[in-house]
């Protein structure tokens, strides 16, 4: 049996998906973390897209946003299969969709720094190239200059 909640379901969807993405943000800033830390990472990115499903302005970009930071959180904790599983989705949803050059030069943005975990440096360098290439067609200077800091981290591997 199911029943009605005793509060506004539209807003903890609303509150929760901000504050779980927000929260995985926080972990993914520190410098170090527990092991505990790293899987509330996973779990608060997981959940923040979940919430985001119940949400009436769930659009391309947001699914697109919530996979490129689950991919990240993945790549950050080294683990280079997920990170790429995630990272594909981003650029599908982006290419489908026919998002703009910010969203689908953060789907390559992605998939270079899974590959870099991955230590496929051929993949890494060949997906940043196309991701800076992107980054020119970004409109607005500052999400360009996003793109492009974010860019700057990924070193591929030796």
């Amino acid at each position: 049996m199911t029943r009605d909640p005793e509060f506004d379901l539209e807003a903890a969807h609303d509150y929760f998906s901000v504050e779980c993405f927000n929260k995985t943000w926080d972990l993914l800033n520190k410098e170090t973390r527990t092991d505990e830390e790293d899987e509330e990472m996973i779990r608060l990115s997981l959940a923040s897209h979940w919430h985001w499903t119940r949400r009436e302005d769930y659009t391309p970009k947001t699914v697109s946003v919530a996979y490129w930071q689950t991919s990240r959180v993945y790549a950050v904790l080294g683990q280079a299969e997920n990170a790429k599983r995630y990272a594909k989705k981003c650029l599908t949803v982006s290419q489908d969709a026919c998002l703009d050059p910010f969203y689908l030069g953060y789907g390559y943005e992605a998939l270079a720094r899974a590959e870099s975990v991955a230590r496929d440096r051929d993949a890494s360098e060949r997906h940043l190239e196309t991701a800076r290439q992107l980054a020119d067609e970004v409109a607005d200077p500052e999400a360009k200059q996003w793109l492009l800091d974010d860019l700057a981290t990924i070193k591929p591997p030796a």
